[in-house]
């Protein structure tokens, strides 16, 4: 199997610029990407459970891997849920389906995002992840439009092993991340 065009990239480009920016003199110190997890939550399972299977079906075509559901963990009477009800669905990807991932995000899908002028670049935790929200699902090449019952949206993590914000935005960058500003 071949290795992922973005794995490649980190391998021949991104780390040796990153060992030059901040003096790694071991190529164990510099930061990789270690997970990206991707959450979608379907507070609408509550009222018809079709819903959250869809929701599910569409995390699966676009990770490659079975999502898991999320259940709710006390009752809320305000929000109409009770306690072990299906209210979200996420997966972690890690790996090739990580970089697989990351490539079709930055390469096929933020394009298509209408009016769309680069990404949050404050939106790092201080521990070197970068957290975003995508309000439609369609975006992505792998969701048939024609099928899709619902728009939704959904977060995505990128969980890095850098110690600063600023390591972790310039191993991003390396991997094409359209930040504004």
């Amino acid at each position: 199997m071949a290795q992922p065009r973005y794995k490649e990239l980190y391998d021949k480009e991104i780390g040796p610029a990153l060992d030059k920016k901040f003096g790694y003199d071991n190529p164990h110190k510099r930061p990789r990407l270690e997970k990206i997890v991707i959450n979608m939550g379907v507070g609408e399972a509550t009222q018809d459970r079709k819903n959250m299977e869809n929701a599910v079906e569409a995390l699966q075509a676009l990770s490659g891997q079975k999502p898991v559901v999320n259940k709710a963990r006390q009752s809320n009477a305000s929000f109409k849920i009770r306690e072990g009800q299906a209210i979200g669905t996420k997966v972690t990807l890690r790996r090739e389906r990580m970089y697989e991932f990351l490539d079709r995000l930055v390469t096929i899908a933020m394009p298509r995002i209408r009016d769309f002028r680069g990404i949050n670049g404050k939106s790092f935790d201080g521990r070197g992840n970068y957290a975003m929200g995508i309000t439609e699902h369609i975006i992505f090449p792998e969701i048939e439009y024609d099928r899709v019952d619902k728009i939704r949206g959904m977060d995505i993590v990128i969980c890095t092993s850098a110690k600063t914000d600023e390591e972790a935005k310039e191993l991003l960058r390396g991997f094409k991340m359209p930040f504004k500003n």
